[in-house]
């Protein structure tokens, strides 16, 4: 069957296609008893309105991108804060999958996938600053994440070194005296793993206690499973921690089971921080502190910075590191 046309419509209402037009985009008034004949022409031939086209040319298509690596644990609860700020202001979110690949993100934004959205949040794993300065667009976008970025893209970042540093801190102040840094890694570029690592370690200096880089435990790749591993090979080595700063909440429930197995007792024996403050860590025993990462601020940092782009694209770039806050629960010993 034929698609049906405004100017099938307007044939069989007795007016002009313009006159119909007006109709379905209200640009202009038309009386009410035109615009019934026109309503019961499109309902009678079944004309339905395509409103991707009619957004396209209009330049919106009232929809907001939201790209990030995965749809697990951390991203996953910050999309669930994105998408109602977003709704209200009558668009829908839209999410994609970047798997932390540089490849799949410089694709997110480029000029033939931006035409699908008024606007983007990306939040960047895998470009570097160079890669990023390199992304020329005309649609507003936002970057979320712990990368260097251009100093002209507006940027919304966790306060990932300070994180550490209080939950590192916190148990030094219940006792501890041999952190691991699990999941961390050596400084240099900035990255959420590398952050965190200078967290722990000013959390050393402040208590004029020294640190040791064997302490420091890449976890490649990032999964409660490899953590676990990691976890049994620091105690196969005989190296002596009577605490752990894991690097996120995931990494912190593979060290969990890796210290049940070996009968070391949580926070007796070994204390335990995470970070992240996923809802999982409130119900594993005997519930891990975690660093809250704010995500309903982080979200609404980042609709507010999309939204005041959309409306002014000469705005100058802000760049915003949102506070955290320690959680303390029966995995840690240290003060309130």
């Amino acid at each position: 069957m034929p698609m049906v046309t405004m100017a099938d419509v307007a044939r069989e209402a007795g007016v002009s296609v313009m006159t119909v037009s007006n109709v379905l985009t209200e640009r202009k008034r038309v009386n009410d008893p035109t615009k019934a004949r026109v309503l019961a022409a499109m309902d009678s031939l079944g004309y339905e309105v395509n409103l991707t086209a009619r957004h396209l040319r209009a330049g919106r298509t009232d929809t907001v991108a939201l790209i990030v690596p995965s749809f697990h644990d951390y991203f996953g609860e910050v999309a669930d804060e994105i998408a109602p700020l977003v709704e209200a202001e009558g668009r829908h979110l839209v999410l994609e999958r970047t798997s932390a690949n540089p490849a799949s993100e410089m694709e997110s934004v480029s000029v033939a996938r931006l035409q699908m959205y008024d606007g983007v949040l990306l939040s960047v794993a895998g470009l570097d600053r160079e890669q990023l300065d390199r992304v020329r667009t005309a649609k507003p976008i936002v970057l979320l994440g712990e990368r260097d970025v251009p100093d002209r893209v507006d940027h919304v970042r966790l306060a990932n070194e300070e994180g550490a540093r209080l939950a590192t801190a916190h148990m030094i102040e219940g006792g501890a005296r041999r952190v691991l840094a699990l999941g961390c890694t050596p400084g240099g570029e900035h990255t959420m793993t590398s952050d965190r690592r200078a967290g722990w370690e000013l959390a050393h200096r402040r208590a004029g206690l020294p640190y040791d880089e064997r302490y420091v435990v890449p976890v490649e790749p990032y999964s409660s499973h490899v953590a676990q591993d990691r976890v049994r090979d620091v105690i196969a080595s005989g190296l002596p921690f009577d605490a752990i700063f894991a690097a996120t909440d995931v990494i912190a429930l593979g060290a969990v089971a890796a210290l049940a197995e070996h009968g070391l007792r949580v926070p007796e024996v070994v204390q335990l921080a995470g970070f992240d403050n996923l809802d999982v860590s409130n119900f594993v025993p005997p519930g891990i502190t975690s660093v809250d990462p704010n995500h309903q601020g982080v979200a609404g940092h980042a609709v507010r910075l999309l939204h005041r782009r959309m409306a002014d694209r000469d705005a100058p770039a802000e760049h915003i590191v949102a506070p955290v806050s320690l959680v303390v629960r029966g995995s840690t010993r240290g003060g309130h």
